[in-house]
């Protein structure tokens, strides 16, 4: 990933707001990967890509914001990012963190995506905000 030069939309959800959404006990998740499969984050690096990232970075150029993953995101607050190594953005992160969850929204503030790792599944969460 790269900086992306983009603004925060005023419309855009606190990070509180942003990680509540995902986190909540009432979220249900558009995709579940089994964790426990030997190739689990190869399958969410594909599921990833074919059902959020067609969401996340619509028809532009690709650029999106996302809270840094790992621990301190919520306090720094959205970056606007592009992704420049497509596929494989999930591995990528637990490569650095050590865990594939992380929280990214639409540069127009409109969609939320997020991955979260639960008991033994990895959730693809993909939401409206409109």
């Amino acid at each position: 990933m790269k900086l992306a030069n983009a603004e925060v939309p005023a419309s855009a959800p606190s990070t509180i707001e942003a990680i509540r959404m995902v986190a909540g006990f009432d979220v249900k998740p558009t995709l579940t990967i089994d964790a426990g499969s030997p190739d689990a984050l190869e399958q969410l690096d594909l599921q990833w890509h074919e059902k959020a990232w067609p969401v996340l970075a619509g028809p532009g150029a690709g650029t999106f914001l996302i809270l840094p993953p790992g621990g301190g995101g919520a306090a720094v607050g959205w970056v606007p990012v592009e992704d420049i190594a497509l596929p494989g953005l999930p591995s990528r992160i637990a490569a650095v963190t050590g865990t594939a969850e992380f929280v990214a929204l639409s540069a127009d503030g409109t969609r939320l995506c997020a991955v979260t790792e639960e008991e033994y599944a990895y959730w693809i969460i993909v939401r409206s905000l409109r």
